[in-house]
């Protein structure tokens, strides 16, 4: 086959005209990248506050503290206060502590930068005024405060943006070139950030010398800040579409969907500019899930010693309302698929798993694979009480001491829901289930798609950490007391 000749690359109506292509580096103008004011404007927000509340944490100090030398009085020396702010600032810029993401919320970091500023200070104070009176006191006022105004500073700051983000604002307007199976997982993996508004979509064979550049048009005039292009193989003239991107001033991102969700510690680098994902373990490997597993353990124990009147009120409540039994023993799937016998206070009449057979036609989850029924006419009076508060829950402590269930994790369902699970649904079987989890304090009920239970639970292995564990246990009570999504 004969080589295209280099005059064929150009169409006729460009020779006619004598008319030429730009360089593909060559911007028509120059311009701002999409999205930089909001990054910047909350940057020096942050600066803005940062400095206040410093100052704040030294004339507080000053007017509490032991005085000392006019020298390091601040309200006496005003180019003093310029000095040690300028100097913290500095230091919390140079551990990134200013950069977007979870950077801005390492209060680990921030402690230690404040710490290492004063303590500068303090040096520069003894090495070249050592004949001035410094005060103790002020000195570790100013360092406490300081640490304590900037990082519940940052806390409230973090807050408010999440809240505003979450009724739609602050958000950057995303797009996305996908395959049009995966444009509506796409835009429910993006939503979920908080951090980005799904603007549209369009198919990934558009990126397209002819295609891309009416596109781009349409892209630009929606105010578009951040573009995914989302392919599981590679797609044509990468190069091409990162400069008509960086010349419109808008992010580029690849996302792959063919892969499943990564691990939340890794970190991003390239090798012979090729992108590469590096996973590292911690410095002692191994000791947190047994730390687990002792905090399952004493934890069961304080719960059954200080629950037992508790326990012992609702047992006799539950046999003077119905005929049954007090405990509900029922065979769910646990740990590796193995079955396990949970132990609930009873909720329902004694016949209920016969008549559940009979209600399956008004199941209301919507693949069908759990059992919910907002109105069940087998819960009992007492029953109902006890499920709105999650007390029929209490007995599976005894699950947790005898090591087939921890306070935290996914949980166990019946035979009945597991036979209809696909095999990709079997991975939440991998970890032990939970009396509490991520559902739970995610709505509970009100959560009608397994699919949605599942992605809560695949969320929480990937980012599981005893920490997580707290914040869900702490959640959960806030959770019950409100009775959000219990029936």
């Amino acid at each position: 086959m004969a080589r295209p000749s280099v005059l064929q690359h150009i169409s006729d109506g460009e020779l006619a005209s004598g008319s030429r292509k730009q360089d593909l580096r060559a911007s028509v103008r120059a311009r701002l990248s999409r999205g930089s004011s909001i990054r910047y404007s909350r940057t020096f927000a942050l600066v803005l506050l940062d400095s206040t509340l410093l100052i704040l944490a030294r004339r507080l100090a000053e007017i509490y503290g032991t005085p000392w030398n006019p020298f390091w009085n601040t309200k006496e020396n005003i180019s003093l206060i310029v000095f040690v702010v300028t100097l913290e600032l500095g230091l919390i810029a140079a551990r990134g502590l200013y950069k977007a993401g979870n950077h801005r919320r390492d209060y680990i970091g921030i402690i230690k930068a404040l710490s290492l500023g004063n303590c500068l200070i303090l040096l520069t104070a003894f090495l070249y005024y050592p004949s001035q009176l410094i005060s103790r006191s002020t000195f570790i006022l100013s360092w406490l405060l300081s640490v304590l105004f900037v990082c519940v500073g940052r806390a409230v700051m973090d807050y408010a943006i999440k809240q505003a983000r979450h009724r739609g604002v602050v958000r950057h307007p995303v797009f996305a070139f996908c395959h049009s199976e995966d444009a509506e997982k796409i835009a429910a993996l993006l939503e979920q950030e908080e951090y980005y508004r799904f603007a549209g979509w369009e198919d990934i064979s558009s990126i397209d010398h002819g295609i891309l550049a009416s596109t781009l048009n349409q892209i630009s005039g929606m105010g578009i800040s951040e573009v995914f292009v989302c392919s599981r193989s590679p797609i044509q003239s990468p190069m091409y579409l990162y400069w008509m991107l960086r010349n419109a001033g808008i992010t580029l991102h690849f996302l792959s969907v063919g892969l499943d969700p990564l691990f939340r510690e890794s970190e991003f680098s390239t090798i012979g500019g090729v992108p590469c994902i590096k996973f590292s373990p911690p410095a002692i490997s191994g000791i947190d899930f047994k730390v687990k597993r002792i905090f399952d353990f004493c934890f069961a124990i304080f719960v059954l010693l200080l629950g037992f009147p508790i326990y012992l009120l609702l047992s006799v409540l539950i046999k003077l309302d119905s005929p049954g039994p007090i405990f509900y023993r029922q065979t769910r799937i646990g740990l590796h698929s193995q079955p396990i016998k949970i132990w609930k206070f009873r909720t329902m009449v004694p016949n209920a798993d016969q008549l559940q057979k009979q209600l399956e036609t008004q199941n209301q989850t919507k693949d069908g694979i759990l059992f919910k029924i907002k109105d069940d006419p087998r819960i009992t009076r007492v029953g109902r009480f006890l499920r709105r508060y999650s007390l029929d829950e209490l007995p599976q402590v005894f699950n947790v001491l005898f090591g087939e269930m921890s306070f935290v994790g996914p949980r166990p369902f019946p035979l009945r829901d597991v036979e209809k699970f696909s095999e990709r649904h079997f991975i939440r079987h991998e970890v032990l289930p939970g009396i509490t989890g991520l559902w739970q304090v995610s709505g509970r009920s009100d959560i009608d798609n397994f699919e949605d239970v599942l992605r809560l639970d695949i969320r929480y292995i990937e980012n599981w950490s005893l920490w997580l564990d707290l914040k869900i246990i702490l959640k959960t009570f806030k959770v019950i007391l409100r009775k959000t999504g219990a029936y």
